[in-house]
């Protein structure tokens, strides 16, 4: 008697061909069976009656670092059908982290990603130093999905250069050690090196981010020193100083994959992110395997002023980032810093993620009572009716309410045409949904859910088939992820059962489960019936079912 039975499921097997009707026979935590109608009696049956059943959704841009280690869960993302998340996203690791940088981890974490202090101070488990040891830490504590890590290189500098990392370039010296650290995380399994060169990614005090601070003779040492066993992705959040002639030459060099971030449309500059597309399609043409991360999201946040991460990568925000209380709101207030915002955001010759764009943003929830007739209302419309500047009168509303404000803008990603182009674009990967970062800014986890439902069923812009191809099969053939990413005899049980009417992603809403009593953004599942991690159930159409086994594996072993 093997473990559990299909019976009567659409079969989407991941690999894009025709769906069918079928059984799918599991045991011992693979797929052992697929068939019309199995001969086969099993300890459980699921009676799907023309549910879809597809691979599990691998979510290949994840931030949960340091959530694992208080969250073995990885919530939300297995209750809206990930079945294995790839941390390290960006180089905004915890590991490798000495002692006395873990205050400056956390903070940067704080402003770069959304993560509240306090969560982080109270939950975070620092019992490791070294990669390998943060990958001991994950193996014996387990998780409800699978997970792979890629070697951050904000950490990796940090750890070799400490408060340094953040303000100058590395030395000969300095990158030699760079290069052993990222040599011996491959060893212990990291599924490849993930950096940054965007501007926006800042740190404690406004600081760029460490990654930000490398050369590209830097940026080539490690890249080289990850492909040295001929295996590992390189993922680099690009900044439009970043050409994608230097990533080519790193795959030609190295003979390894580059994975792009995060490739989002501007509808101010609608043609820059089709102009790294189309380098992408010319490298792969000359045998140099690029990738371009999409989002099937329109990417919108709530903020306040308090931290206003849509407008914190302005050259002229700079005078306000790493202030608060008073000395921040001075800023605001003064009329020179908000000329030289309102100066730059005239210009369009760079990527951001604010672009003047008023009518997108919105007043969501006022403290004082007095402006609560704001509320729900644009700051184009506000601005139009007081006969004022949009930039003042949202800056003088944040002020009045002490800043406690919540604001809300849709930023990028919001023609849908064009981000229907991106989802299909031969040479991207359909993924950016950040899970486990910006807890109070957006959520993004259930993006899987998002393309199903709305891009395949709604718009019609993939056939389910190929949606579900592009959730699973794809980002398992990047990653190396072998035996996962298909639904066929000898694979991974890992499965999501869903409706194909009704799939898609739930409102957002705010909970307040992080450590600390901190509150985050979370969205539930719509359609989803079952999600199955090595062939154990993890999640049923509630959510996490009670007492979420620990199934998932640490993922270290990939194919070249």
């Amino acid at each position: 008697m093997i473990d559990l039975v299909f019976r009567d499921a659409l079969v989407v097997d991941g690999r894009g061909g025709e769906p069918f009707r079928g059984d799918v026979a599991v045991d011992g935590g693979r797929v052992v069976a697929v068939g019309a109608r199995l001969a086969v009696d099993a300890a459980r049956t699921i009676a799907a009656e023309g549910l879809a059943l597809m691979p599990g959704i691998i979510d290949s841009h994840t931030h949960f670092d340091a959530q694992i280690t208080w969250d073995p869960t990885l919530a939300p993302s297995p209750a809206l059908g990930v079945t294995t998340a790839v941390i390290g996203n960006c180089g905004f690791t915890i590991a490798p982290c000495r002692p006395a940088d873990r205050e400056l981890t956390m903070r940067n974490l704080t402003q770069v990603e959304g993560m509240s202090i306090d969560a982080l101070r109270a939950g975070i488990d620092w019992g490791f130093e070294t990669f390998g040891e943060y990958m001991a830490q994950l193996r014996a504590r387990g998780s409800v999905a699978n997970v792979a890590a890629y070697v951050g290189h904000s950490s990796v500098r940090t750890y070799v250069m400490g408060d340094d990392a953040a303000r100058r370039e590395a030395s000969a010296a300095e990158i030699a050690q760079m290069q052993a650290i990222v040599r011996d995380a491959m060893a212990h399994g990291a599924v490849g090196f993930a950096s940054s060169t965007r501007p926006a990614h800042n740190g404690e005090g406004g600081l760029p981010m460490p990654s930000r601070l490398a050369s590209d003779a830097e940026m080539a040492a490690l890249v080289g020193a990850m492909g040295e066993g001929g295996r590992g992705v390189y993922m680099l959040t690009k900044g439009g100083h970043t050409p994608v002639s230097f990533l080519e030459s790193l795959a030609a060099s190295t003979g390894r994959p580059v994975m792009v971030a995060a490739l989002l449309h501007n509808s101010v500059a609608p043609r820059a992110v089709f102009d790294d597309l189309d380098a992408i399609a010319a490298a792969n043409a000359r045998g140099h395997r690029l990738l371009g991360q999409v989002s099937c999201c329109a990417l919108t946040m709530d903020f306040t002023l308090a931290s206003p991460y849509p407008v914190e990568g302005l050259a002229s925000w700079k005078p306000a980032l790493g202030r608060s209380g008073a000395e921040l709101k001075a800023v605001l207030a003064d009329r020179a810093f908000r000329d030289g915002v309102r100066a730059e955001l005239k210009t369009a010759t760079t990527f951001r993620l604010f672009n003047s764009e008023w009518d997108k943003v919105h007043v969501v929830e006022t403290a004082r009572p007095d402006l609560a007739h704001q509320e729900q209302r644009s700051i184009a419309a506000i601005a139009a009716d007081e006969g004022r500047d949009p930039l003042d009168t949202m800056l003088d509303i944040a002020l009045a309410d002490d800043l406690k404000t919540v604001f809300t803008a849709q930023l990028l990603n919001s023609d849908e045409d064009a981000v229907g182009r991106m989802l299909n674009h031969p040479h991207s990967i359909v993924s950016l949904s950040d899970a486990g970062a910006h807890l109070t800014f957006f959520n993004d986890a259930g993006f899987g859910l998002h393309l199903l439902g709305h891009w395949s069923r709604d718009l019609g812009a993939m056939s389910l088939a190929e949606a579900a191809r592009r959730l699973t099969s794809h980002p398992a053939s990047v990653l190396g992820l072998a035996g996962r990413g298909t639904i066929a005899a000898g694979q991974a049980a890992d499965l999501l059962l869903f409706d194909p009417q009704t799939v898609g992603r739930g409102p957002k809403r705010r909970v307040h489960d992080l450590p600390a009593g901190a509150a985050r953004l979370t969205t539930d599942a719509v359609g989803v019936h079952g999600v199955w991690v090595n062939g154990r159930q993890v999640a049923d159409a509630d959510g996490l079912i009670a007492d979420t086994p620990l199934a998932g594996a640490l993922l270290t072993e990939f194919v070249r």
